[in-house]
């Protein structure tokens, strides 16, 4: 079959996080069983935009911003028009990864112009909104969204919620997980340490980096050798974490380590001693599944879509999310290798057993090749 993925963006930083993520890998999963696939997306980095992306082809315009104010909302490219009808004339499935934004809107709009059977997933992007900006936005989104042959679903509450935007009107809804490829030997680069505790997520106030800088303070009254990064690209957190970082004494022992391009951040999930997302609200935390892919422990909040089923399979130390919960958890990890090694091992199954890209791909393969309606 001839693919086409849509995602808003791909950059060196990561910067659009999950949804990003989730295309690649479904596409490299697809490309291994033979099908012919493209990544259309906006590019932002340092360098020109590469050629493909793994075994992807990737097509790409560089990200404007069109609309002024920060975040993805407002990122586009002219020319990416043309790029959308261009492959997406000779497509058999069209996925569009869909949020709020100009990049989604002109997909869906293209692939209803061509006739193009297309599927959405919306990553949690898309709740109930009452702003003005996005009432006016969902005028011209919302309709296009309907008319897709199925949207794919993370969790009942986004679910429940895409239901609330849709309406009646909308398409089926099918839920799929979000899946991973699993390395080969998560044993392999840098030497993983004893006492590193990363942060690999945006600086935004969902994540909660604050809480991340209160959770080292604590664990750091115990184990004074522990060290603590926070990687990430910065979406008007970066000022307070800096201020909390000098007013709690932390210079030397927290550090604000910049965004990470994917190779980078694998690698540093390889040297920490545990990984630590304090977010909330999360549906399908991606960072936590690649953290768990490369064998590092993880610590994580209860309120995320995952959270539920790493904690039945042990595979995870799951807090309430309070800066004293999650620090009680990385001293009991800093402090006990074995504890460490036997969660790192529960969370490789995890992957492995429900989390994997080729159940995923299983399940997309069937969605793509099924009748429209």
């Amino acid at each position: 079959m001839r693919l086409v993925h849509v995602v808003t963006l791909v950059s060196d930083d990561g910067a659009f996080g999950g949804p990003t993520s989730v295309a690649a890998a479904q596409l490299e999963e697809c490309a291994a069983r033979g099908h012919d696939v493209t990544l259309v997306s906006l590019w932002r980095g340092a360098a020109p935009a590469p050629e493909r992306l793994g075994a992807v082809p990737f097509v790409s315009r560089p990200a404007w911003r069109a609309v002024p104010g920060r975040g993805c909302l407002g990122l586009m490219h002219p020319l990416l028009l043309w790029d959308l009808w261009r492959v997406m004339g000779s497509a058999d499935a069209v996925h569009v990864h869909a949020g709020r934004d100009l990049v989604s809107l002109a997909a869906l709009a293209v692939a209803r112009l061509r006739r193009a059977d297309f599927v959405t997933q919306t990553h949690g992007m898309v709740e109930p909104r009452t702003a003005p900006v996005a009432r006016v936005f969902d005028r011209l989104f919302v309709p296009l969204l309907r008319r897709a042959r199925a949207c794919l679903v993370l969790t009942d509450r986004e679910r429940r919620e895409l239901s609330a935007v849709l309406g009646p009107d909308g398409p089926e809804l099918v839920s799929l997980p979000n899946g991973l490829r699993v390395p080969a030997d998560a044993a392999g680069g840098p030497a993983r340490g004893d006492h590193e505790v990363i942060f690999l997520a945006r600086l935004h106030p969902r994540k909660r980096p604050e809480v991340f800088v209160e959770m080292a303070a604590l664990v750091h009254k115990e184990l004074p050798e522990a060290r603590f990064t926070l990687h990430g690209a910065d979406e008007g957190s970066l000022p307070a974490v800096r201020r909390l970082i000098e007013d709690r004494g932390l210079t030397g022992v927290v550090a604000y380590g910049g965004a990470l391009d994917h190779s980078a951040a694998l690698a540093a999930y390889r040297r920490a001693a545990v990984y630590v997302l304090p977010s909330v609200r999360e549906p399908f935390p991606m960072t936590v599944l690649e953290a768990l892919a490369e064998g590092t422990p993880v610590v994580c909040t209860d309120s995320s879509g995952i959270s539920a089923e790493l904690a039945r399979r042990k595979a995870a130390l799951v807090t309430d999310g309070s800066p004293e919960a999650l620090a009680d958890a990385v001293a009991a990890l800093l402090a006990d290798g074995e504890l460490r090694r036997g969660l790192a091992d529960a969370g490789r199954r995890a992957i492995d057993e429900v989390f994997s890209i080729r159940a995923v791909v299983d399940r997309l393969e069937g969605l793509y090749r099924s009748r429209p309606r």
